[in-house]
């Protein structure tokens, strides 16, 4: 046993199953291939996978979209800032801040453990893949 300091959050096995389910629902319903990303409290990756085919860019906009939930504690695309704002606020996190649909809290009650984003389909269907996975890792756990 380590006596090395563990953040409070989701592990590595929660974070793999809600980058898979969150594939695995895209996939399902027909969307573009997704990136998603799962980010611990800290905003720092945990899970970072791109489905085959999708763009290399997907990833690193699912990373900023999950970032701009645990910055705005709110899904990213429920963010409406006029844009000079959405630009002062993308110029402090360095481009980390995207405002729309496809980032989502993980939450357990109202603890904040972490944060999804998806890329790649239309916003609206990331944002259905992460919630997704996410409702379906929240009901699993209350069994």
């Amino acid at each position: 046993m380590s006596n090395t300091p563990r953040l409070p959050g989701l592990t590595l096995a929660e974070a793999d199953h809600l980058v898979n389910t969150a594939l695995a629902v895209g996939a399902e319903r027909g969307f573009p291939p997704l990136a998603v990303a799962v980010l611990d409290v800290t905003g720092e990756v945990v899970v970072l996978r791109r489905g085959d085919g999708g763009m290399p860019m997907t990833s690193r906009i699912a990373v900023a979209k999950a970032r701009t939930a645990l910055q705005a504690l709110r899904s990213s695309g429920r963010i409406d800032l006029p844009g000079s704002i959405v630009d002062s606020i993308q110029h402090l996190y360095g481009g980390d801040f995207v405002p729309w649909a496809g980032g989502v809290l993980i939450t357990d009650g109202d603890v904040v453990l972490g944060a999804a984003g998806a890329s790649g389909a239309h916003a609206v269907e990331d944002e259905e893949a992460v919630q997704t996975a996410v409702q379906r890792w929240q009901e699993d756990r209350q069994r």
